[in-house]
């Protein structure tokens, strides 16, 4: 008997190791459920969501969100708040998606690495090899791809990154099956590699589930609290006292708790981050829902805290030397992805400590005088040396507007770097100082800036910037920025003279 046993395990696991090499994507189960089924009814839906939601300040570095995976005609409006609260021209190289299972129980989490995930708008890209990776390397992702297929609360988020975000990146969806808070441990433990500024976390979770409406408020708005201390002790402690209030109807203070866990222990201890509680309702305040038994719905975001965006461009100038490396750094990347394919390594211990300050930066490529790519940041976590590094890699192969940048092409480039001041608001166009103010436009969801020195190269007036800004860059049309928020931002502009 023993050796039947031995053997029937020994299949199963056959089996399993092969259906896990299959490539199989994952199909809709939510679709027509939680969302609409049909393509053109799902982007209509999600357009007027973020039309209508609450938006964010434009200039938050978002490392994580916390959304709703309810249907949308109760939680729509609030998962778009929480996507809302991220610049939609971020760029990011990954975007991790973490649930609580609704279908099943196991000691650990589940990441699908058997295909990619399917909706109605089309199909969006798994990094299969960051899946496998946790998969072979973490006894607690162990656990088949099967926890994926009927449960909606990764898919429903999908949509939202579909249709919100301007370069969509590979997805890594994960779903925890444990409630043992040790194991939970370990699974962070394990993503705490991955949690780093060029990647977005995204926490798909209810909250209160079937107290009353008044009740709902008060347990959802204690709950967040305690997600916003940024202690997991915290949290754990007040989901135990939710529960022992005995309010009628509450079946759980929310329902992803262990994904949420999860993010705390990643985020624990990281001074530099901080959690915004962006918007709440619950099922109560959609029509369709009553006020008896609700379920609550939040959007926080977890951002970065910018620690030397305080400093002007006027503060900071650069010597000769600090010069050459930038633009050494920006060539030598360039070279190295376009001869090699791989990135640039740098010894840090090598670098200037002014260029570890954390600044934004574009850079430019130019051939004969003419635009090549132009790529950058506005803010950023990381020191400025890296900034470079990856906007000089961005301008020569990822610039939409044109080809990857060729190796004859690269002998004849030009490279112009600026380093980026603070973006500041501005009420009165006045205060736009031309050659000196790179200016950035934003209405709705329609953004563009250009930088400093193109005012002056193109002998442009003060309208004109505005105008051609307007039109070519956020797309609003030639007065567009008259009723649309403007910012300007400092700029030194570095050119390289050992061309």
């Amino acid at each position: 008997m023993r050796t039947v046993l031995i053997v029937l395990l020994s299949l199963f696991t056959t089996m399993e190791t092969f259906s896990q090499n299959e490539t199989v994507d994952r199909q809709p189960v939510a679709a027509g459920r939680f969302y609409p089924a049909d393509k053109e009814t799902l982007v209509k839906d999600l357009h007027m969501f973020f039309e209508s939601c609450k938006k964010s300040p434009d200039n938050w570095n978002v490392r994580a969100i916390i959304s709703p995976h309810a249907g949308y005609i109760y939680s729509g409006k609030i998962a778009a708040s929480a996507f809302s609260a991220i610049s939609r021209s971020t760029v990011y190289k990954n975007i991790f998606i973490i649930g609580s299972s609704h279908i099943m129980a196991f000691d650990g989490a589940s990441v699908y690495n058997s295909g990619d995930f399917i909706t109605p708008i089309g199909k969006v890209a798994v990094n299969k090899e960051i899946a496998n990776k946790l998969i072979s390397e973490n006894k607690v992702f162990s656990f088949p791809t099967r926890a994926h297929l009927q449960d909606h609360c990764l898919e429903v988020q999908i949509p939202f990154i579909q249709y919100y975000f301007t370069k969509q990146p590979p997805i890594v969806p994960i779903i925890i099956g444990t409630s043992n808070v040790n194991t939970v441990k370990k699974i962070a433990e394990a993503l705490k590699p991955w949690f780093i500024p060029e990647n977005l976390f995204i926490i798909s979770s209810d909250f209160s589930h079937y107290p009353p409406y008044k009740e709902a408020n008060e347990t959802d708005r204690s709950t967040a609290l305690s997600i916003a201390s940024g202690n997991p002790k915290t949290f754990l402690t007040t989901l135990e006292d939710n529960s022992e209030k005995r309010i009628p109807g509450l079946a759980t203070s929310m329902c992803g708790w262990t994904s949420g866990l999860t993010l705390l222990y990643l985020a624990e201890g990281n001074n530099q981050l901080e959690a915004k509680l962006v918007d709440y309702c619950n099922s109560g305040d959609s029509p369709y829902g009553n006020k008896d038994e609700v379920v609550g719905y939040h959007a926080i975001a977890i951002i970065q805290k910018e620690k030397a965006r305080d400093k002007t461009t006027d503060e900071v100038s650069f010597t000769e030397a600090e010069k050459d490396r930038l633009f050494a750094i920006a060539k030598n990347s360039i070279r190295t992805m376009l001869y090699d394919n791989k990135r640039l390594e740098i010894n840090e211990k090598t670098i200037p400590e002014k260029l570890k300050m954390q600044m934004g930066a574009f850079v430019t490529l130019k051939i004969n005088g003419a635009l090549r790519g132009c790529i950058g940041r506005f803010i950023s976590s990381d020191p400025l040396y890296e900034v470079v590094k990856a906007s000089a890699i961005s301008s020569a192969f990822e610039d939409p507007r044109f080809s990857p940048l060729s190796k004859e092409e690269f002998e004849k480039t030009e490279i112009e770097i600026t380093v980026l001041g603070p973006l500041k608001k501005i009420n009165n166009i006045d205060e736009i100082v031309l050659g000196k103010h790179g200016i950035y436009i934003k209405k709705d969801f329609r953004s563009g800036t250009m930088l400093p020195q193109v005012a002056t190269e193109n002998g442009w007036t003060r309208e004109q910037f505005l105008g051609y800004t307007s039109r070519d860059k956020a797309g609003l049309g030639w007065d567009g920025w008259k009723d649309a928020e403007i910012y300007i931002y400092d700029g030194i502009v570095l050119e390289d003279k050992k061309k």
